[in-house]
């Protein structure tokens, strides 16, 4: 792609993320995510693969759709209050097709089924910006409206999320479609807590975006899509494939590392709020994310498979590990510490 063309693209991105975030008008919200949709789909699509042409085509409608319903929305509330500013959503109506539009633009279960084939006709670049960036505008949006929204639907939906990404991400073999079903599992611990605590479902998000960018990147850096070619990246990047077992660990939310930060807050607020089952069976769920990871992290470090792959044996070569990889991967295992100052802050 054209230099500047991809520029263009990315200060588009940029551009309607920012205006999505700053605007108090249901409008320019809705304008900010028409920007960014159509900013992403020649990303996604730039590779001229009959695959990338699909998954664009099935993001675009998806995406129009739920800007449609975002518009509806407001139209609603507008036509029932008199007001089109975000935060004085009180229609009952305009909640719930809110909460819908959003879910369908995160992906959160069960308007989850365009995200893993999307995610799997893009490169993992396009994939780590459509798994962070690209939330980031409808998150903010479900947290400016997150004091009138549904608390049982909210918390229906995070506990199908939880339980599909868990779920369908055991029998894959491709790393994005696993990295999908994982971001969909992530969404479902932000939801439940959204309405409850909106910092903290922020908080979650951010965590998330930081240690999906440190796996993203990793998986970059060793030009690795499935599993098969996985299994032979020990012998071509020992270190890298280390820190990946960190940073997979941390993805799951095992307690040394900076994944176990979130999770330990919501468990926590949830049990304040009197929902010590919720949490109980969120908590479970995630159990069978845990075996995804530990899977990537089985296949990348600790042995080799006991049937022969088709992929050979790489050389090892001294190729420095990138300086962005090193310090994400740093802040995506280490955080855990600084858990008092967060929580003072929040």
């Amino acid at each position: 792609m054209n230099p500047q063309a991809k520029l263009t693209f990315m200060l588009s991105l940029l551009l309607g993320t920012t205006l999505t975030i700053s605007s108090n008008h249901w409008i320019m919200a809705w304008a900010g995510l028409e920007i960014n949709t159509l900013a992403i789909l020649p990303l996604i699509s730039k590779s001229h693969h009959p695959r990338a042409i699909e998954a664009a085509t099935k993001y675009f409608l998806v995406q129009a759709a739920a800007s449609t319903l975002v518009l509806f929305s407001g139209m609603t509330n507008a036509w029932h209050t008199g007001q089109w500013d975000i935060t004085q959503l009180t229609n009952p109506t305009s909640c719930l097709i809110l909460t819908a539009a959003l879910s369908m633009k995160l992906g959160l279960a069960p308007f989850h089924f365009w995200f893993p084939e999307v995610l799997q006709g893009s490169s993992l670049t396009i994939g780590l910006l459509l798994s962070t960036l690209m939330k980031l505008p409808p998150m903010s949006l479900l947290l400016m409206t997150s004091h009138s929204l549904n608390p049982t639907l909210l918390t229906t939906m995070a506990v199908l999320s939880v339980a599909t990404g868990g779920w369908m991400g055991l029998n894959q073999t491709q790393i994005r479609k696993i990295m999908a079903f994982s971001s969909i599992s992530h969404l479902g611990w932000m939801a439940i807590i959204v309405t409850y605590y909106p910092k903290l479902s922020l908080l979650n998000f951010y965590l998330y975006a930081l240690m999906t960018t440190a796996v993203f990147l990793t998986f970059n850096s060793m030009k690795t899509l499935k599993l098969s070619t996985l299994m032979t990246t020990w012998a071509k990047t020992p270190s890298l494939s280390t820190i990946l077992l960190l940073m997979l660990m941390s993805l799951a939310g095992l307690p040394p590392l900076t994944g176990f930060l979130p999770k330990w807050f919501i468990i926590q607020e949830l049990t304040n709020q009197h929902m010590a089952p919720t949490a109980t069976i969120i908590s479970l769920l995630s159990l069978l994310g845990l075996f995804f990871y530990l899977r990537l992290a089985y296949c990348a470090t600790i042995t080799l498979p006991p049937h022969t792959t088709n992929h050979m044996k790489q050389w090892r070569n001294n190729n420095p590990i990138s300086l962005s990889v090193s310090i994400l991967a740093v802040t995506s295992t280490m955080m855990l510490p600084i858990s008092p100052m967060i929580s003072t802050i929040i």
